[in-house]
């Protein structure tokens, strides 16, 4: 059922529509590199073969998995050779070039250089992690988004009734609850669609019903969007950290299930959510960390799948917890601070003393001792000289915090009215 042509092809209008950029270079048989980026079952194969059929370019097919730097330059020199004779240009089109390691990748570079090959190469992962910049540089990123439900109805009503490719000669028929639950399971994925349709029509008689029992069992399970290692990944940990932070438990909720669901490691969940409580939630609510510790810890102790449930329970409790990042911004302060700023020693009246040579030198001399005075506070300088009475955390008015706001705005008083003048005595 694969497309023979562009009018043909389901989906992507947006890409290789009728009056697109991409679709008119291929109709004026203007090609060049291309970098194909899409969910599995998208059509990228497709798309690449119907480039080389809609020129005279000589199409040239091989995955990444199988193929090494000595095949990539046998077709390059071939590719040279059929230019050269021939005056035909060669397209390469190679699957999965995120598996393809530096080396391979470098292998083609110069060909696709001085334009010996047009190379398109196809990918479920973000090529800017895993294409190399210099062939990255010299081909377009094409991003294609997963087929719609639409799109999905459309290829398997197709694949149903075309007599010459299909399964139209054995005129079966797919009942609407069927076809809706193919379209829902595939999740965008024509190749899952199509495979689970071949199965569940594996031996019906002539005239026979798919319906949506068959469907089920030819299916097994949802078309897998998700790949643990891969940017899906990184998307999902992205947006429970952002739903977190937008104190949305709903929301949260399911991308956590969605991470923990398709076989998301536990514990790197609850790192995550750790730094969440510390980093968004802080001192507005001093008991987000201790209970992200815990639930760290019910991981460990019960593991999965009865862990989840320790982990939803943090979710929830942090995403309706009142939130800051104070404690984060002052401490990227004060780290911006040892790094761009001179390290000047420790004032010599925090320094401990424990023999009488550092004491007879002065260290510690000055050291006012805070239990001694009035609500055990009093103002010194605890910073080196050259940061003076350098300011990083800022409370904010919201939970704890504003508590500790006010705390704050007493403290700094008292350091105001006490601190020593320059010059003065520093001893009590």
């Amino acid at each position: 059922m694969r497309p023979r042509s562009l009018a043909e092809l389901v989906g992507h209008e947006e890409v290789v529509g009728e009056g697109t950029l991409l679709r008119q270079a291929i109709e004026r048989d203007q090609l060049f590199s291309l970098v194909l980026w899409a969910p599995p079952g998208s059509g990228k194969t497709t798309l690449a073969r119907l480039i080389a059929n809609a020129t005279a370019a000589h199409f040239v097919s091989i995955s990444a998995v199988s193929s090494g730097v000595a095949e990539l330059r046998t077709i390059a020199r071939e590719a040279a050779d059929r230019l050269g004779m021939h005056g035909q240009r060669t397209v390469l089109f190679i699957d999965e070039i995120h598996r393809f390691n530096k080396a391979q990748q470098d292998a083609i570079l110069p060909h696709v250089e001085d334009g010996t090959l047009i190379f398109i190469g196809a990918t479920t992962e973000n090529p800017s992690f895993e294409v190399n910049a210099p062939l990255l540089s010299r081909s377009r990123v094409v991003v294609l988004q997963a087929l719609g439900d639409e799109d999905i109805a459309t290829i398997v009503i197709r694949a149903v009734t075309d007599d010459e490719r299909g399964l139209g000669a054995r005129r079966l028929s797919l009942d609407d609850d069927a076809r809706s639950l193919l379209v829902n399971l595939a999740n965008g994925d024509a190749r899952f669609a199509l495979n689970t349709l071949e199965f569940a029509a594996a031996g019906l008689d002539v005239g026979g019903v798919i319906d949506a029992n068959r469907v089920l069992q030819a299916a097994q399970r949802r078309a897998a969007t998700y790949d643990k290692s891969g940017e899906g990944h990184y998307d999902a940990i992205s947006a429970l950290h952002k739903t977190l932070r937008g104190s949305d438990p709903d929301a949260a909720l399911y991308w956590l299930a969605r991470m923990l669901e398709r076989g998301d490691d536990p514990l790197y969940v609850a790192r995550r959510l750790v730094r969440f409580a510390s980093e968004d939630v802080g001192l507005a609510d001093p008991q987000a960390l201790p209970l992200a510790m815990a639930a760290q810890g019910a991981i460990h102790f019960l593991g999965m799948p009865e862990g989840a449930l320790a982990l939803a329970e943090l979710a929830v409790y942090l995403a309706l917890a009142p939130k800051s990042n104070a404690v984060y911004r002052a401490y990227g302060a004060a780290a911006a601070d040892v790094a761009q700023t001179r390290n000047d020693p420790v004032p010599i009246h925090l320094r401990n003393a424990p023999t009488g040579l550092m004491r007879a030198i002065g260290y510690g001399r000055g050291y006012r001792y805070a239990h001694d005075y009035g609500e055990g506070i009093i103002g010194q300088q605890n910073l080196p000289a050259n940061l003076g009475s350098r300011t990083y955390y800022e409370p904010t008015d919201r939970g704890f915090e504003r508590e500790l706001s006010t705390r704050l705005e007493r403290i700094r008083r008292i350091y105001e009215a006490t601190s020593p003048r320059a010059g003065e005595d520093a001893n009590p």
